[in-house]
């Protein structure tokens, strides 16, 4: 872990004009860009011939989270504008029933403007046809991040709330406010758990034409959850990361998931970089249910630092059987957990062996996970892509990375 922990952020920069980062998507989802990075020859595709460069028996994984429209804004009485940024619930154990409340709850949020809300409850009306609702907002606790109980007057669910009151947060390296465009176009079509406030944003390239011509081709699909925090765009400030602190993401896998993980071999072709922290937490869960089986299910955490503090000797089939069997054991048909890992050089892969992705941030620990998967041939993939008139970041175009 030492080398890994010593890791300099400076050696993962590189010049990014604004002109390449790609401020709206292209009209057709699966026209992009798509490079191909196999055995560290490069070259490149549209991504509607994805389905070409898959291989058969496959099972390809999705996250399926939906973006959410997490970004509310008050006005004081002064005319102050405060903004508050929803991040996640405060108690996140099920995002399905939390967003079915009413009347009231509680999240974790930021707050814009905060100087201008030192005391007193925020409100504002909107209108849901031709019902009037008044929404609150309450400081409960404030920090880095706060934690906000709204409250509104009308037998309404958070969830049809936030579809009214709420904003869609695109990405801040747009530098634009958000468009009517956007509720679709920063969605996957396989969108459907709410939860998160940044889209998995190599699942914005595929359309059912081409997920059918993946199946066509004997490639299964799958999907897991894991919601996108704010921290996803969160820069590494410190020099090195080993004093950098990930952020804390939920994530929501079904026992049917874990078996199909198994029946493949225990390996995986993952949709995003979300996928590949989800699936790389299945193994380390797997691996504590293995030494611990009578662990409590809320016990199954992984850390930042946890792939790196020991050995880990289970293949990726013994972890995913453990874990199974632990959920059979419990009558649970899903594991419900959190997980801050961080995937760079130094980090052995145990179930992801492909991976498409996204052109990602200089100085990220998105581009570190890159790193890590192609053995640190990140530059060359890089450059070709900056020669080849790539479009970078969340609405840019994509890659396929098979080492």
């Amino acid at each position: 872990m030492k080398d890994t922990r010593n890791i300099e952020i400076a050696d993962y920069d590189y010049l990014l004009p604004d002109e390449r980062i790609a401020k709206y998507p292209l009209a057709q989802r699966d026209s992009s860009k798509l490079l191909l990075y196999k055995s560290g020859v490069i070259s490149h595709d549209k991504f509607s011939n994805l389905s070409s460069h898959i291989p058969a028996g496959s099972l390809m994984i999705f996250n399926n989270t939906k973006v959410i429209q997490a970004r509310l804004r008050f006005r004081k009485e002064t005319g102050a504008q405060v903004e508050v940024f929803c991040l996640e619930p405060e108690y996140p154990n099920d995002y399905q029933l939390i967003f079915q409340q009413t009347q009231m709850c509680e999240w974790r949020c930021l707050v814009g403007n905060s100087s201008r809300w030192k005391s007193g409850i925020l409100s504002r009306q909107f209108a849901i046809g031709t019902t009037v609702v008044t929404l609150c907002a309450e400081r409960i606790a404030s920090g880095a991040v706060n934690k906000i109980r709204f409250s509104w007057d009308k037998c309404l669910t958070f969830a049809e709330l936030l579809e009214v009151a709420g904003e869609l947060p695109i990405p801040p390296y747009l530098n634009r406010n958000t468009e009517e465009s956007d509720k679709e176009t920063y969605q996957t079509v396989y969108s459907k758990i709410k939860g998160s406030v940044a889209a998995p944003t190599a699942g914005l390239h595929f359309t059912p034409d081409v997920m059918g011509k993946l199946q066509a081709g004997g490639v299964e699909l799958g999907e897991v959850t894991l919601h996108v925090g704010a921290g996803t765009f969160k820069p590494v400030k410190s020099e090195s990361i080993g004093e950098h602190e990930m952020h804390e993401e939920y994530i929501d896998v079904s026992l049917s998931l874990i078996k199909k993980l198994i029946a493949a071999g225990g390996k995986a072709v993952a949709v995003g970089t979300t996928s590949v922290r989800t699936l790389e937490s299945l193994y380390f869960i797997g691996e504590m249910v293995h030494e611990n089986p009578d662990i409590f299910p809320e016990e199954l955490y992984v850390s930042q630092w946890l792939p790196y503090e020991k050995e880990h000797t289970l293949d990726s089939v013994e972890a995913l059987v453990a874990l199974a069997e632990y959920l059979e054991r419990r009558h649970m048909d899903r594991i419900h957990s959190h997980t801050q890992i961080i995937i760079a050089p130094g980090y052995t892969f145990h179930i992801v062996n492909i991976i498409i992705t996204n052109f990602h941030q200089p100085r990220s620990t998105l581009l570190l996970l890159v790193s890590a998967f192609v053995k640190g041939d990140w530059k060359n993939i890089y450059d070709y892509a900056m020669k080849n008139d790539f479009r970078f970041l969340s609405y840019g175009d994509s890659s396929l990375l098979i080492p």
